[in-house]
């Protein structure tokens, strides 16, 4: 006679075969298709060559919203140079305050 653990672990050991074999039989399937699908279809990472290279282009393309595109470089920041600072020019944005500032690293012993 077979005992209640026995015949748990005879149900446990029949769902996992089970499970075992359901996904053998889903991978199968699942290389044969992919190995029917291969002869079909080809992947091509890159657009094929043209037979002719495209007309270069004589103006840049036209801005969408409105006006011209601007032909100057975006301005920099403000930065006063050292020879300003010494004359007395104050900095754009104040220190920031004590609070937000880190304490300083500890070097490793």
């Amino acid at each position: 006679m077979a005992t209640d653990k026995q015949r748990a672990f005879r149900k446990d050991i029949l769902i996992a075969s089970a499970l075992f074999v359901g996904g053998l039989v889903i991978s199968g399937a699942s290389l044969v298709e992919i190995a029917a699908r291969q002869s079909q279809d080809v992947a091509q990472a890159t657009p094929p060559t043209q037979s002719a290279p495209p007309e270069p282009q004589a103006k840049p393309a036209e801005s969408k919203p409105g006006g011209e595109r601007p032909t100057t470089p975006a301005p920099e920041p403000a930065r006063p140079d050292p020879d300003a600072r010494q004359s007395g020019a104050q900095p754009v944005l104040p220190p920031a305050p004590a609070e937000k500032t880190a304490p300083p690293v500890q070097q490793k012993k």
